[in-house]
């Protein structure tokens, strides 16, 4: 393993000024999105190392998403989703919810915005309804439990709730989900997110840990699923475990990068079950990742989660790294040739 000589990456200039809840690379830029505890939504351009726009909302901002490349949707803690125009300075209320909105995802298959809450509901929203709850809101879906976590894969929604509960919907029929699952991790879910391929998704807990799982039902589907232990250390003949808070895939190679409660970002290969790749370590929990569009750059948010309560901690960070092949590409099996 070569040592990156940039160690942590470059840092944003003017990064938000408190928990950083979620950061996302555009699907046509390096423009980045990130979403805070300090009410803020900032545009950047990672590139560049530029703040290109920023709202300021009603309560902390827990999550966000792009729609096109200026412009965006966001859940926040004073109940509302939003849209946000960054070309114009505008934006407007989509439509609420009855608690604070954990999660918002854009569907490019479908149109829709979904967005989970800890209302216990997941909601689908037509952005192109001009303004007014009634003309936007395309329906509204109970959930077994409080929404933590959302992923989409083509017309495949992935739900975690509190409770670790999972459900999988088809986006075109949302009447009930396709499938109702519980996490094969007995601890509470930390977050979910789809293989790039569509075949499945994994799952994080708080107890460094990361499921690996199949929407395939057939016995040789669900034989494949499996999960490992991360994010841990033995002091003292002691196992300290550590939240595992995101899970960002690469679209190019399809293998994955975790970020833990201990400060550090895992690269795996989950088809061959093997870790590719560990970076130097960050000033605190990791709380988001992204992967560029291409996947040459990767964007850690470095950022206390408060797994300990409140104490003196870092600064909250955004860093950009560039992305080394050796760091996420599958390192191929070595078959024994006796032609050699």
């Amino acid at each position: 393993m070569t040592a990156a000589p940039q160690s942590t990456g470059r840092e944003l200039t003017g990064p938000p000024t408190d928990g950083i809840s979620n950061i996302r690379f555009s699907n046509h830029s390096d423009n980045l999105l990130v979403s805070s505890w300090d009410k803020s939504v900032r545009l950047y351009d990672a590139s560049a190392n530029a703040l290109r726009g920023e709202f300021m909302h009603g309560g902390a901002v827990l999550d966000c998403c792009f729609h096109d490349d200026s412009s965006g949707f966001t859940a926040c803690a004073d109940h509302t989703v939003r849209r946000l125009v960054f070309n114009y300075g505008r934006e407007d209320i989509l439509g609420r919810h009855d608690a604070p909105v954990r999660c918002v995802e854009y569907s490019y298959a479908t149109g829709q915005v979904i967005t989970g809450s800890w209302d216990k509901t997941l909601k689908c929203w037509d952005p192109r309804g001009a303004s007014g709850q009634e003309r936007s809101l395309i329906g509204t879906y109970t959930q077994p439990e409080r929404v933590y976590s959302l992923s989409l894969v083509g017309n495949r929604l992935v739900v975690a709730t509190a409770g670790r509960h999972v459900n999988v919907y088809d986006l075109r029929n949302m009447s009930q989900p396709e499938q109702r699952r519980e996490s094969s991790l007995k601890y509470q879910t930390r977050c979910v997110r789809c293989y790039p391929n569509g075949t499945g998704y994994a799952l994080s807990s708080v107890e460094g840990r990361v499921a690996m799982e199949f929407f395939d039902l057939s016995e040789a589907g669900q034989s494949k699923k499996y999960a490992f232990k991360c994010h841990r250390k033995s002091e003292a003949g002691r196992d300290i475990v550590y939240p595992v808070n995101a899970i960002a895939f690469h679209p190019i190679y399809g293998t994955f990068a975790t970020g833990g409660c201990d400060g550090y970002v895992n690269v795996w290969d989950g088809n061959n079950k093997k870790r590719l790749y560990q970076y130097p370590k960050y000033p605190t929990s990791i709380a988001a990742l992204s992967f560029s569009r291409d996947g040459r750059l990767l964007a850690v948010a470095s950022s206390y989660t408060y797994e300990e309560g409140d104490k003196p901690h870092e600064p909250d960070a955004i860093f950009v790294r560039s992305v080394n092949e050796v760091e996420v590409k599958p390192k191929p099996k070595v078959l024994p040739n006796p032609g050699t």
